[in-house]
């Protein structure tokens, strides 16, 4: 049984990657939910993450993704960072793996990650604001919503890059401690 699993949460842009990122960098394994699915896209040739997302939902359950990532979960894994968690159904998914499970959200204004995603330029960033707005609601009809307001830990994200690294890195020397 794992030691912790730091389970990552918030809507796209908050900067759940530079949080993620600061992990790997402290020797932390790091296992991204969106990786699955980009997986899961290449195999069967469709480009659209979202709808990836959604078939394996209708077709195998809410937490079909977290179930997939224990897959990279080795037993000499004492903590993971799970990056990308959508709905609560997930976050129990870990629960069963380990002795403590910490939520911890990242915030940004919708226009601040709208913002940051046009920048991205990720093949699934959105190139409207109205797409912007549309993958919003799509990412909070699947629960995401719930985790953020249950979060153990909130980071507010309105500001540098450098501001969300320092938070996360005082994060992980409390929480490893």
């Amino acid at each position: 049984m794992l030691s912790k699993v730091i389970c990552v949460t918030g809507m796209p842009g908050a900067g759940k990657s530079i949080f993620a990122d600061v992990a790997k960098k402290l020797g932390l394994k790091v296992i991204n939910m969106g990786d699955v699915i980009r997986e899961e896209a290449e195999k069967e040739g469709i480009t659209n993450l979202g709808e990836v997302m959604l078939k394996l939902r209708r077709l195998h359950g809410e937490d079909i993704v977290a179930k997939k990532c224990l897959s990279k979960i080795t037993p000499e894994d004492n903590v993971v960072i799970i990056e990308g968690v959508r709905s609560l159904a997930e976050v129990e998914v870990f629960r069963k793996i380990a002795n403590e499970v910490v939520i911890v959200a990242i915030h940004a204004s919708p226009l601040k990650r709208y913002q940051r995603l046009v920048g991205r330029g990720r093949i699934d960033d959105p190139k409207s604001w109205e797409e912007f707005v549309e993958r919003d609601l799509r990412e909070l009809s699947v629960g995401i919503g719930s985790v953020i307001a249950l979060a153990d830990k909130m980071f507010l994200n309105e500001g540098s890059v450098e501001n969300l690294e320092l938070q996360a890195k005082t994060f992980f020397q409390e929480v490893l401690l």
